[in-house]
């Protein structure tokens, strides 16, 4: 999978289906969201959980610093590479999104938004880690989401605290690629 393969698949299902357990994931494989984020999973189950969604014809994404039983370094990344089909991982780190770009894997760095400082800080992290998309948590107001997407050039995911259809309008208005969201009543817009 590369990054117009997935911009194509957000453009038309532009919810991602954010899970968080088994259940979670059966409702996302059963939805019209075309990718998936894994968030919270174990070292043991990532094979497992990345051909399920692969079968699927569903874009999988890991979220690669809370996979239980794994190390958030570059070697973590490796593994990942090596034992699963995810077609690519979610990071706050920058060194780990830079690893994931080196085993072509598409490259999402989160970054928390919770002060004018943590805004100023993403430009000097993507210069570093050269990430494919950003997403950005807590669901922003829609002037902060058009100045990133004008400043970064990154494609930009809205994730946390998107309750209902006018909070994904409202960001996807803005110019947000797509949202990310647990909340499965609103995987299909």
């Amino acid at each position: 999978m590369n990054f117009h393969e997935l911009y194509q698949k957000l453009e038309l299902a532009p919810v991602i289906a954010a899970t968080k357990n088994e259940t979670d994931l059966e409702a996302a494989l059963n939805s019209e969201a075309e990718v998936i984020f894994i968030l919270q999973s174990h070292i043991m189950e990532l094979t497992e959980l990345s051909n399920k969604i692969k079968t699927s014809g569903k874009t999988a994404i890991l979220h690669a610093d809370l996979v239980k039983g794994l190390s958030s370094d570059e070697k973590a990344i490796d593994y990942i590479k090596q034992t699963t089909s995810f077609d690519g991982i979610i990071s706050t780190k920058p060194t780990i999104i830079r690893q994931a770009k080196k085993h072509h894997l598409l490259a999402i760095q989160r970054f928390f938004l919770l002060d004018s400082s943590a805004l100023e800080n993403i430009d000097r992290q993507l210069r570093y880690s050269e990430a494919d998309l950003i997403e950005v948590l807590p669901n922003i107001a829609p002037k902060i989401i058009k100045e990133l997407v004008n400043h970064s050039r990154k494609p930009l995911i809205v994730g946390g605290l998107i309750r209902d259809k006018e909070d994904i309008m409202g960001a996807l208005g803005a110019g947000s690629l797509a949202v990310s969201t647990t909340k499965s009543s609103i995987w299909a817009v």
